[in-house]
């Protein structure tokens, strides 16, 4: 992936099947890569949610986790802007 900014849809999928889509964009993520939008709804989304905070706050290509434009997004730094 050399685009900046990376959208990875996640509705419908269990927490087992995010993983492997998720830690896929992050094998494909170019250096040139700022973010991975990660877009897992809100209603019933909010299991992968927690589960993205919880298992990639500590992976080392991640730098920080914020969360997106609205509570069915969560979005993985890989690097800062400026």
């Amino acid at each position: 992936m050399s685009t900046p900014f990376v959208k990875v849809d996640l509705h419908g999928m269990t927490e087992a099947e995010a993983i492997r889509v998720i830690d896929q964009a992050l094998a494909k993520a170019s250096p040139s890569t700022y973010q991975i939008q990660l877009i897992h709804g809100f209603h019933r989304g909010t299991v992968l949610q927690k589960m993205i905070r919880d298992y990639y706050q500590y992976d080392k290509k991640v730098k920080r986790i914020i969360p997106g434009d609205n509570p069915g997004i969560t979005v993985l730094v890989l690097k800062e802007l400026y």
